[in-house]
């Protein structure tokens, strides 16, 4: 109607006439308000993505709204969610927890995932599990598939040998939030820590522990089957914990750490937040080199 107004210069009503239509139909207002019906609807499609149009007038008409289904389903159509919407599982926001040093065992263990590969080309998983306290590796678990019963087990076997511990770090992974792990925390008293998606340093300590265990057993090894890889992460392990020096243990090894602080010859400092930037180490090199730059043209200074 518009269109013809515009391109012959001439008034509604002649419009009309030519068109062969009445002008109450060109006036006509509906004054009908679905913003309750809009609002409903777009608030049921956000709750539940994956539901249509049978569950959410289901809904309506439980709660009590008396409005008729033509005229919402209407609605429903005219806010296109008949089309089939893509969706992502939602996590909820994760807050940025600082990465401290524990005072004993058993206060905060760390856990991930890594991926490797057989000589015949099959994938498997190794699931890792430390004490942020010293860095000891508590559990290394190699297998095919690793679901979230499997996590259980092992955190089952290695509570009934160590104890449980007050916080677990973990990232966002299938396994980790799952409701079977949640629900398994949760009787056990146990806090699940996530760190934010993209994050991997938000969980340091494991993520340190990942890097040696891939350049000492998954890199160094051409694999045939899983009992190799369990039986060398067996050995390797038992060697981490008794001998490999930590700079930030000073230098004591896992276990060696451990019997240090209990016997009172070392003593702890206060917790401190370890977030390693790039920032951070640049500044402690320039602080090496204007150290070691006074020295030379001090040389008594030294003594």
């Amino acid at each position: 109607m518009e269109e013809v107004k515009a391109e012959q210069a001439i008034s509604t009503v002649r419009a009309c006439r030519i068109v062969g239509i009445s002008t109450s139909a060109v006036y006509y207002k509906s004054r009908k308000d679905d913003s309750e019906v809009i609002v409903k609807l777009q608030s049921l499609a956000e709750q539940l993505p994956t539901r249509g149009f049978g569950v959410y007038y289901g809904r309506i008409r439980n709660e009590g709204l008396a409005w008729n289904h033509k005229r919402v389903k209407r609605v429903y159509d005219l806010l296109k969610l008949n089309i089939r919407r893509k969706h992502k599982r939602r996590l909820p926001n994760r807050e940025k927890l600082p990465l401290e040093q524990p005072t004993s065992i058993n206060q905060k263990w760390s856990m991930d995932f890594m991926s490797d590969a057989l000589t015949d080309g099959r994938k498997f998983r190794t699931f890792n599990l430390i004490d942020d306290f010293n860095r000891e590796v508590l559990a290394v678990e190699a297998d095919t598939s690793l679901p979230a019963k499997r996590v259980v087990r092992v955190l089952e076997r290695v509570i009934w040998e160590r104890g449980k511990p007050s916080f677990i770090r973990v990232d966002n992974g299938p396994e980790f939030i799952s409701s079977t792990l949640e629900t398994f925390c949760k009787e056990q008293g146990i806090t699940l820590q996530f760190i934010k998606p993209g994050k991997p340093m938000q969980n340091g300590f494991v993520e340190r522990l990942n890097r040696t265990y891939r350049e000492d057993v998954l890199d160094a090894y051409l694999f045939h089957n899983l009992k190799q890889v369990r039986a060398i992460s067996e050995e390797w392990v038992v060697d981490y914990n008794a001998y490999h020096p930590h700079q930030s243990l000073q230098g004591y090894s896992p276990i060696g750490y451990r019997q240090a602080v209990e016997s009172g010859k070392l003593r702890l400092a206060k917790p401190t937040q370890e977030f390693t930037t790039c920032n951070s180490s640049f500044n402690n090199n320039n602080s090496d080199e204007n150290y070691l730059t006074s020295n030379i043209n001090n040389p008594l200074k030294s003594n």
